[in-house]
């Protein structure tokens, strides 16, 4: 079986290292199948593919080592084409351009150290401006899950390369989103590290005062060792930055996570994509984080600054020579954005300086409330031919949630939380990002696998084959394996009114099995659907029967928005002493409600009415 006939979980970095242990695969034959795959491109992902017999010089470099002395033994990897691989041409999407580095770049002689193995240079919003990946002469880069939607930019090739499971993991650059909105887009983890703690030493640059390495991957347990193969100083790049001390890594239940006033979130006209990041803040509360609401505003005027302020003339600084000949050979949008930079003097400068330093001041006491800022990734998505009538609008609403990020100086990650059932994208991925101070990465990494119930490596995102599992209506998780577990009382359980609300999200059945002996279970009047109402007691409790289903996780959102009042998600104790999630009740709903704790659930309750009453 070839790597094309498997599933996303068979292109994590964990499994591919269990397959090369067992020897049921090898790099050699890995290459063999990339090469196959990577010979058509219909999405436009590439710029340069690596033929077969340019990778099979990096896969024949690793004979004689192993996964035991190499943490990214035989693991393939995506380039986006503004970050150099030494004797392949780097375009930044524009030919005239072009140039081959004799010298790969710091990020990437790194990955190629530790067994990596390059499989070719993805395409990008042209010198990495633009959020949307059509700002490319090479084509504009089509999603990998509907090819009639954007895949966004810059990174937008190598985004799709990982969504199509033609590389375990990929490179983009992050300045203003690009690693980020990217990966919303695909159903994937999107990590924009923090500033200069990996080297760009090698990249093009967009704004080097502000540019990461980004990294695209379908786990935060991949995203994490990437990151720590990645990061390191470069001894000739002058912006490296040592990895400093950051927050505490812990639990969701002990995190404050700052959301923004409902006045200041954007949606531009998306209401599914409203509803689901409403369903990720329920998810944040259901796994015990304490919400606090922020003033959103001081983030807000920043993002504003980098491109209507004088950053951008630091994009014509870092192209200057080749724009100032070469403006004609430039992607017309491209063109007009670093023109724009005539527009700013040296005092501007110094004015916006100034600006930012008082917009970081106003915002840093936001740290000491919270310890996560959570956002949108972006608000919504468009069509190729939506973007294409509105090119620096539309893509401009795609930059709301991701553009001071970087100004700021702090890390994000960005993660898939649910697909749109309905609304003006239907069948997309929505997510949100993780927002930290500097050097958070760290912290970051661990709520997402937690939040993704990442208990080993498990992939969470968009893979081979994901457009089918969307078909059908499942997330990029459900392709990938990442779960958690959900105990059911009433309406939802087996052949009950709205068991169906599981199953269509490919739920399964784990167990049957009961509370522990602390709860009580009452008949509340709901209409049109009975329902009853599970709730924890100190005294005169009993076990309750339920069942135990196993969810997709970034499906959990969505059936999370389902649940009305007085019910609601928390955590329920079973007969063994462990915790899941599982269907709580508010007590202000008992005043008038039946107590059928007696008859030991609600099967048996209902069985009961109908032998003595002759009720359905």
């Amino acid at each position: 079986m070839t790597i094309a006939d498997k599933s996303s979980s068979a292109m994590s970095i964990a499994a591919l290292q269990a397959r090369y242990r067992d020897g049921s695969l090898s790099p050699v034959a890995l290459v063999e199948s990339i090469a196959a795959r990577t010979a058509d491109d219909p999405h436009h992902a590439w710029i340069r593919a690596l033929s077969r017999d340019e990778m099979l010089v990096y896969a024949r470099a690793l004979e004689g080592r192993s996964p035991d002395d190499l943490p990214l033994y035989g693991v393939p990897f995506a380039i986006k084409d503004n970050i150099d691989l030494a004797g392949i041409p780097t375009t930044a999407a524009c030919a005239e351009f072009a140039y081959t580095p004799e010298r790969s770049a710091a990020v990437v002689e790194r990955l190629i150290a530790a067994g990596a193995v390059p499989v070719g240079k993805a395409n990008l919003d042209q010198f990495a401006t633009g959020l949307n990946g059509t700002r490319s002469p090479y084509g504009a880069c089509r999603n990998a899950l509907n090819p009639e939607y954007v895949s966004g930019g810059s990174s937008s090739g190598s985004a799709v390369a990982v969504a199509l499971g033609v590389a375990s993991f990929s490179l983009g650059t992050d300045t203003a989103g690009s690693g980020r909105v990217p990966a919303m887009f695909h159903g994937l983890l999107g990590l924009k590290p923090t500033v200069s703690t990996v080297s760009t030493r090698g990249v093009v640059p967009a704004c080097k005062s502000l540019d990461c390495v980004s990294v695209f991957a379908t786990s935060a347990a991949d995203a994490r060792t990437v990151l720590a193969v990645s990061q390191g100083v470069d001894a000739d790049d002058p912006y490296a930055r040592a990895v400093g001390t950051g927050p505490a890594p812990q639990p969701i239940a002990g995190l404050r996570f700052g959301v923004p006033r409902k006045a200041q979130l954007a949606f531009f006209g998306n209401d599914a994509f409203a509803r689901l990041f409403d369903a990720a803040v329920e998810r944040i509360k259901a796994l015990g984080g304490r919400i606090v609401e922020i003033d959103f505003e001081p983030f807000l005027a920043t993002a504003r600054l980098l491109y209507g302020g004088p950053w951008v003339a630091e994009r014509h600084a870092g192209i200057r020579a080749f724009f100032d000949a070469h403006a004609d050979a430039v992607h017309p949008v491209v063109r007009e954005i670093i023109a724009g930079a005539a527009n700013y003097s040296a005092t501007d400068a110094f004015v916006a300086f100034d600006r930012l330093q008082a917009l970081r001041a106003q915002s840093a006491p936001v740290w000491k409330a919270i310890d996560v800022l959570v956002t949108p990734t972006a608000g919504t998505i468009y069509t190729i031919e939506q973007m294409l009538a509105k090119p620096i609008e539309y893509n401009s609403n795609l930059g709301y949630y991701t553009n001071f990020v970087n100004l700021l100086d702090l890390a994000a990650l960005a993660i898939p939380t649910g697909v749109a059932s309905d609304g003006p994208t239907p069948d997309m991925p929505f997510g949100v990002t993780l927002i930290g101070p500097a050097f958070s990465d760290p912290l970051l990494l661990d709520v997402a696998a937690e939040w993704l119930g990442e208990s080993t490596s498990s992939t969470v995102g968009a893979a081979t084959g994901v457009k089918d599992a969307l078909a059908t209506g499942t997330s990029t998780s459900a392709s990938a394996g990442a779960t958690l577990k959900v105990a059911v009382v009433g309406a939802h359980l087996s052949g009950q009114p709205l068991n169906g609300q599981l199953t269509e999200r490919h739920a399964r059945l784990v167990t049957t099995t009961t509370t522990s002996a602390d709860y009580r279970l009452y008949a509340l009047d709901t209409q049109p659907v009975a329902k009853p109402g599970l709730v924890r007691v100190l005294t005169g409790g009993a076990p309750v029967a339920l069942e135990v289903w196993e969810m997709p996780v970034a499906q959990f959102g969505s059936f999370v928005e389902l649940i009305g009042s007085p019910l609601g998600i928390g955590n329920v104790e079973l007969a063994d002493g462990s915790l899941v999630k599982g269907f709580v009740c508010e007590p202000f709903a008992l005043g008038g409600a039946r107590d059928i704790t007696e008859h030991g659930g609600w099967l048996a309750y209902l069985r009961a009415r109908v032998a003595t009453e002759g009720e359905v």
